[in-house]
């Protein structure tokens, strides 16, 4: 019985708020890709390490990106980021692989307003300690559900698993629903 108290009261004890580990939150928030990634950056080297994106349109900040970033533990953390921003799908998809060649991977996606009319997808790649990204990408852009829907299935036959979705539209009017997926190497 001791033995079942003493056990108790340690799971107690470490689960407390006290010993919980605290978590710090940055918010970010600009119309600029370029800034976004300068603000990213230095949150990065700080140990800040990206959550999560939104776009659209703010009660104060008009149209624009805010992305929460948050650090937590490991002081000697440390990440960099690249924005890849662009709105043809071919270009994206030379970003991604080029990119996870470097030691990126994808850890998030948004829509950027563009000076041109248009709205740019924007993915968000993160670089940790690793010195190569263990995955490859591939994505899919259509401006039909049904070819998504068939598209979609051909890369999960493939292994692909799809980790963000956007609407992008452009400068001559046309939308398309861009779909960034991957698997391991």
């Amino acid at each position: 019985m001791l033995k079942a108290t003493f056990a108790l009261a340690v799971v107690l004890l470490v689960s407390s708020p006290v010993f919980a580990q605290s978590i710090e939150y940055k918010v970010l928030a600009t119309s600029k890709t370029s800034t976004m990634e300068k603000e990213m950056n230095e949150a990065g080297a700080l140990g800040f390490k990206f959550n999560v994106v939104m776009g659209g349109s703010t009660a104060g900040g008009g149209n624009e990106v805010v992305v929460l970033m948050q650090k937590s533990g490991d002081a000697s953390a440390k990440y960099r980021y690249h924005l890849l921003a662009t709105s043809k799908t071919s270009t994206m998809q030379k970003e991604m692989s080029d990119a996870a060649a470097d030691g990126y991977d994808y850890v998030g996606q948004t829509v950027f307003s563009s000076a041109f009319g248009g709205e740019e997808v924007v993915s968000i790649v993160e670089r940790g300690a690793a010195p190569v990204s263990p995955y490859i990408y591939k994505l899919i852009a259509t401006s039909k559900t049904s070819t998504l829907q068939k598209e979609a299935n051909d890369l999960g036959r493939d292994g692909f698993q799809a980790l963000g979705m956007t609407v992008g539209k452009t400068a001559l009017g046309g939308s398309e629903l861009v779909v960034i997926s991957r698997k391991k190497k």
